[in-house]
């Protein structure tokens, strides 16, 4: 059984939604598609598609193969563009995760990467969960804290994300600045806050903030920026960000020990090719012209 083959087979109908369209497309018969999806699935002992009247649908099991098909035919064509001695032409889609607070960070980067590649797609994964890039889930991951330690990840380091403690001039019209510690009881805050991440200013806040102090906790982090500029009480942001804004007054200026690491993450398998190579290359000019 040529498996290759049959995994190429199945992806298309996966990306095409149709077994006429994969075999208009691989130039074969409807009989030979459906043939190699049975015998994949013979193989697997699993289905790999749910069949609907209106197209075929991937099932869990068949996800992840397909996931596994696209990363190697991207490495495929890696290989057969330097084996032609030239670029491969970058098309097809990108996909990025990173924190939604990243994105205003790295978008300007991946606007000027499409501009020169327009034949690209951009994804862009807004999430904290840790894609698996061995599977082709992202080209490009922007991870937070201390450094990725999978072995088979290509791991750079992009900037440190300074963070501070903010108000909006609503809040200080209405309540004030803090002038020390004893305040801080008087003062109310908004919080990031997850069960399963520690973050650089997690410790303060336990030592400095008493629970009834807090207005609002939320695990997402866009909902706790949004109620910081609603002036719903005092939060750490970015440095980088809260200069751009003339309705925050900085409450507590970014401290060392408030710093967030950003790292630069892509699978060994991945990071040579020319889409990856170019993303990076345009994220890396960009930091540099901070």
């Amino acid at each position: 059984m040529d498996k290759w083959t049959e995994i190429k087979t199945a992806y298309q109908v996966a990306r095409l939604g149709t077994v006429s369209a994969a075999a208009d497309l691989l130039g074969v018969h409807r009989a030979t598609v459906i043939r190699h999806i049975d015998n994949l699935e013979a193989e697997l002992g699993a289905k790999i598609f749910l069949r609907h009247k209106t197209g075929y649908v991937p099932t869990e099991v068949g996800l992840d193969l397909l996931r596994v098909a696209q990363a190697t035919e991207e490495q495929f064509d890696q290989l057969a563009g330097r084996t032609r001695g030239r670029s491969a032409r970058i098309s097809g889609d990108l996909i990025v995760t990173a924190l939604e607070r990243i994105a205003p960070l790295v978008l300007p980067a991946i606007k000027r990467f499409q501009e020169e590649n327009p034949n690209t797609v951009i994804k862009f994964v807004a999430s904290a969960a840790l894609l698996k890039l061995e599977y082709g889930e992202a080209h490009v991951a922007i991870r937070s804290g201390p450094k990725p330690d999978q072995p088979d990840n290509v791991v750079q380091p992009y900037m440190d994300l300074k963070l501070g403690l903010y108000a909006h001039q609503s809040y200080v019209a209405r309540r004030g600045v803090p002038q020390s510690k004893d305040d801080y009881k008087e003062h109310k805050f908004v919080c990031w806050e997850t069960a399963n991440a520690n973050f650089p200013f997690t410790a303060w806040i336990k030592r400095n903030v008493p629970q009834s102090s807090k207005s609002l906790i939320s695990s997402n982090q866009g909902v706790a920026d949004q109620a910081l500029f609603a002036g719903m009480g005092i939060g750490f942001h970015p440095e980088i960000f809260a200069q751009k804004r003339a309705d925050l007054v900085e409450v507590l200026a970014p401290k060392p020990d408030w710093v967030v690491p950003l790292w630069l993450v892509t699978h060994t398998n991945l990071h040579r090719s020319a889409k990856v190579q170019a993303v990076l290359k345009f994220i890396k000019n960009d930091r540099s012209s901070r």
